[in-house]
């Protein structure tokens, strides 16, 4: 099992650091051009195959978490085989579809902002529900081990799949709304991506601050401070929209009241 598995290792690293770098070219392009359109599309897809190549590595973990990760036999911090598990089998494959599963609703935002209706695809809201029976899950698993950072990175889970389906269900959703989903949940897939990046290969070097909670934190800071600045600007957008629109009403409808005879 070992060499499937680092395959798989080798796969994440090289799709994964592929779609973190590109998220900085999606963050730092004017929105809607062609460049953003271009690389915002191949880092959604690189964060599919990454995250499907997480859930595929956390499931072999599961399966047999030494034969996986050798190396942990050798450190005696790693000699429980359940925080193995719960670490780099349960943990990584919450992350695993947590990032896909906002990446797609992210990307669905947009494709249906004509047809709302169509967020309540199956596959949308079954990811969501996924998610946060695994954010459940991982808390769940955390308390067992004795890792207060696991139980507080479920919230991000349980937080993420109710926002996201509250959106989807939402009967008639303010103007603009579909680019605040689609800023938040592909913001979030890249928090979520670089938290397990961060994670899972700093273990490797430094395996005494694999539970650090600011090393877990640091992704979610940046990342929260990404959605705020583009929540603004999108809120400001709207409301130059929504001015404009007024000024136009405030002078067609005195014309139209009041016809000036020529």
């Amino acid at each position: 099992m070992y060499w499937p598995f680092r395959s798989l290792v080798i796969g994440h690293l090289i799709t994964g650091s592929v779609g973190l770098l590109l998220f900085w070219v999606a963050v730092g392009t004017r929105k809607g051009g062609p460049t953003h359109t271009r690389w915002g599309t191949v880092f959604i897809w690189s964060m599919f195959i990454t995250g499907a190549f997480a859930v595929t590595m956390s499931t072999l973990t599961l399966v047999d978490p030494y034969a996986t990760h050798p190396h942990f036999r050798e450190m005696p911090q790693w000699q429980d085989e359940q925080l193995v598990r719960a670490l780099f089998g349960w943990m990584m494959q919450y992350l695993g579809v947590l990032t896909i599963s906002l990446a797609w609703h992210g990307v669905g935002a947009v494709r249906n902002k004509k047809h709302h209706e169509g967020n309540r695809n199956a596959r949308n809201i079954a990811l969501q529900v996924a998610v946060m029976l695994l954010a459940v899950n991982v808390a769940v698993r955390g308390y067992l081990v004795h890792q207060p950072t696991m139980m507080g990175i479920s919230v991000v889970g349980l937080a993420s799949g109710a926002t996201n389906l509250f959106f989807a269900f939402r009967q008639a959703p303010p103007r603009f709304s579909y680019l605040y989903e689609h800023a938040k949940a592909l913001v979030g897939a890249a928090i979520s991506a670089y938290t397990a990046f961060l994670a899972f290969g700093l273990v490797r070097l430094y395996p005494e601050h694999a539970f650090n909670p600011i090393l877990w934190a640091t992704p979610c800071t940046i990342g929260l401070g990404i959605i705020i600045y583009h929540q603004v600007r999108i809120a400001r957008m709207r409301n130059k929209v929504e001015v404009a629109r007024a000024a136009k009403v405030a002078v067609s409808a005195p014309a139209l009241a009041y016809p000036v005879e020529v």
